[in-house]
């Protein structure tokens, strides 16, 4: 089993192989008219002028990050550990970038096709644009692994560090993962909910011309930032989650492998390496199981587009339960290990319905804020708020379950550290659906474009109507992606915090200290600490949701400008300025996104260096606990929202233009930065707290 790393990074190559297959593939359908490539390449040049800006900006600051964790450790005497450190917090942070960029390059291209073969019908649509999401989904999961794999072939292979030692040398690279996600989603999530507010506000509500309408100067905006913040942005959120996790993972099995191996003296090393190897190799299986069943999916005109993605899911995560079941028999030949699993695949697919149910216009909590919309904006918004709530309880009881069972079902393993590594084992579980979990994300923003392209161009009623079914089922996919986020950064978050634990217990060892095994709030500093990581979900959420504001206000300011200078863009006789709008926006979205990222950055570690080892965990113990409750309540929440209005504008309670309509956009606009911006920012966040900690535990020990 040894240099299982080369199976697991010829598996991603292969994968990346399968992409170049869908690119080609998607590069075949039709371009459409000319009208709507005039659009798309407007879309296209605003999605990349802001991503080159955005990633510019970030670049800097990973720089500078990369040069200070240098010279942290320098200045503590581990300046070699500094420079493995700093160089893997690089490496993690440039290939979460190339992955984000990856994802919306292909998205802003897929969007014209599948607007183009809209007319062919539906099924040919969806099939396009849920291809153009795999190319996302599957690229950024074998990145991750290929980044890992690189790594850990490095430390064992060319430079011969111990085994068990290696897992927490290239922590950086999670942490650098995160890093780059956390100023991708925040940004991308500020410029997308700006562009949105600020094109509904003035243009349904003041002028009261319809979404995606022409006229209006911001629909480019708007539909740039459905790529930004959901491709890009979210792109890199879920390939910080692989990668995060799979290093906390492989954490928490170099601790079993180092009991393991003290159990057994005369047994070789690599009998028990597959106890560190099991979390990469599960992801590779995880990819083709992805594969596949991207593969499987069609759709009927006649079907709902949902139940053609799910079929594809339930095929995915029927096949990574199969996958999960070999693996966990040869590498580690404990059968418990495969129940753990399967808890976090089950779980994976509850939070899929349970967000389904909160968020889509079929159940009850979408249909009371509709239905309290006929009596005004208040009610709507005490509607929403009731639900946004309310959702909390089912995710949490569900997240608590899994995690007691994997943790028994570890237990019950009869091995020292079962129970931590079984919990590890659940996120792996949970994780390896990521890539059509993804490919259904970004499905959502290529349809929304693709939706925006056939208004914008005049295209068919009957067009409008098969990409108006898509855009709805976008929807969808784009909030439960968010609470699998959500469940995934909850599962995750233990499994990290139990990492960080092991790690700093292994560092006290070595340092002549007792080992860190539990965490004792009584203490005034750890309690201190644990206030701390509370108040920093706070504050982080509400300097995110006043980003957008700030940057909304600009936009609003720049289309009420455009109206009132030139009369004939109502008229229909002068093209807007898109192009200003675009510009405006992505200035503003930058410049705001600094102050709520440098707070998660220099939180933790301000705590870490003052108040130590001990109360940065109770920091991370709370700050999760507040992160993924608070995560739970904006993503749903504004999902339910959004739904609520577009179930209006599909007829019901009075329709477009009527006062149930009116309120419900209000709800609407309320919910955009909470499900946008501040709700997926927030699973970084509580993963950032994990990573950066673990990248940092030297020196708060």
């Amino acid at each position: 089993m040894a240099h299982l790393e080369i199976l697991t990074g010829i598996i991603a190559l292969a994968s990346l192989g399968y992409v170049v297959y869908l690119i080609r593939w998607i590069w075949q359908q039709d371009l459409g008219e000319d009208k709507m490539r005039s659009i798309a390449d407007a879309i296209r040049e605003g999605a990349n002028a802001f991503l080159n800006r955005q990633y510019r900006t970030i670049g800097y600051l990973a720089l500078v990050l990369t040069v200070l964790l240098y010279a942290a450790y320098a200045v503590s005497g581990n300046s070699m550990l500094g420079i493995q450190i700093a160089s893997s917090f690089l490496f993690g942070a440039i290939c979460s970038a190339v992955a984000g960029f990856i994802g919306m390059y292909i998205s802003v291209r897929t969007n014209i096709r599948v607007a183009a073969v809209a007319k062919q019908g539906m099924g040919k649509s969806l099939v396009t644009a849920l291809r153009g999401g795999a190319v996302s989904g599957i690229t950024i999961v074998a990145m991750s692994l290929l980044g890992i794999s690189i790594l850990y072939f490095i430390y064992d292979t060319l430079l011969h560090f111990p085994i068990d030692k290696i897992p927490s040398l290239i922590v950086g690279y999670g942490f650098g993962a995160s890093f780059v996600a956390l100023f991708a989603q925040l940004g991308g999530g500020i410029y997308t909910k700006a562009a949105d507010v600020g094109a509904d506000l003035v243009g349904k509500v003041e002028v009261g011309i319809p979404e995606d309408d022409p006229r209006n100067p911001a629909v480019v905006a708007d539909l740039v930032g459905d790529n930004v913040g959901d491709c890009a942005g979210r792109g890199a959120d879920l390939f910080e989650s692989t990668a995060a996790e799979n290093i906390g993972a492989m954490i928490l099995g170099a601790a079993v492998y180092a009991a393991l191996k003290k159990a057994n003296p005369d047994l070789p090393a690599t009998a028990f390496i597959g106890w560190i190897m099991f979390p990469l190799v599960v992801r590779a299986i995880g990819l083709i199981a992805t594969i596949i069943g991207v593969s499987f999916v069609k759709s009927k005109e006649t079907d709902h587009p949902m139940s053609a993605l799910n079929r594809g899911y339930f095929i995915t995560s029927i096949l990574a339960a199969i996958g999960f079941y070999f693996t966990t028999m040869w590498l580690l030949n404990n059968i418990w290990f495969f129940y753990c699993g399967l808890v976090g695949i089950l779980m994976s697919i509850a939070f899929v319905f349970i967000t389904q149910y909160y968020t889509e216009a079929r159940y009850r909590p979408v249909r009371e804020i509709a239905e309290a919309s006929k009596t005004g904006h208040a009610t709507n918004i005490i509607a929403g708020m009731a639900v946004a709530f309310e959702c909390t309880a089912i995710p949490i009881i569900t997240i608590a379950v899994s995690l007691w069972l994997s943790y028994m079902f570890g237990v019950w393993s009869g091995l020292e550290n079962g129970g931590l590594f079984g919990t590890a084992v659940a996120t792996m579980g949970m994780l390896a659906t990521c890539g059509y979990i993804l490919a259904m994300d970004t499905f959502g923003p290529i349809v929304d474009n693709a939706g925006g392209i056939v208004e914008m161009s005049g295209a068919p009623e009957e067009i409008r109507k098969n990409t108006d079914k898509l855009d709805a089922t976008g929807n969808t996919t784009k909030a439960l992606t968010k609470g699998y986020a959500v469940g995934s950064a909850a599962l995750a978050a233990f499994l990290l915090f139990s990492a960080y634990l092991t790690d700093v217990s292994m560092l006290r060892i070595e340092k002549g200290m007792p080992a860190l095994l539990s965490v004792d709030i009584a203490k005034i500093e750890v309690f201190i600490g644990a206030m701390f990581g509370a108040m920093l979900v706070f504050l982080f959420s509400a300097y995110a949701i006043k980003a957008v504001g700030k940057t909304a206000q600009y936009i609003i300011t720049e289309v009420r400008r455009q109206f009132q200078a030139d009369s004939g863009i109502m008229a229909g006789t002068s093209k807007p300025d898109y192009a200003k709008c675009v510009d405006i926006t992505t200035k503003g979205a930058l410049k705001n996104m600094i102050l709520p990222g440098l707070i998660a950055v220099a939180g933790p570690v301000l705590i870490g260096i003052i108040l130590r080892a001990e109360a940065v965990a109770s920091m991370l113990m709370i700050g999760t606990i507040v992160g993924v409750i608070m995560g739970l309540v904006l993503n749903n929440g504004g999902g339910a929202w959004d739904n609520a209005k577009k179930y209006i504008e599909a007829g019901h309670l009075g329709g477009k233009g009527s006062d149930a309509h009116k309120a419900a956009v209000t709800g609407d606009t309320v919910g955009d930065p909470f499900k946008d911006t501040a709700g997926p920012s927030l699973h970084v966040l509580v993963k950032l707290l994990s990573t950066l900690t673990l990248a940092l535990a030297a020196l708060f020990v």
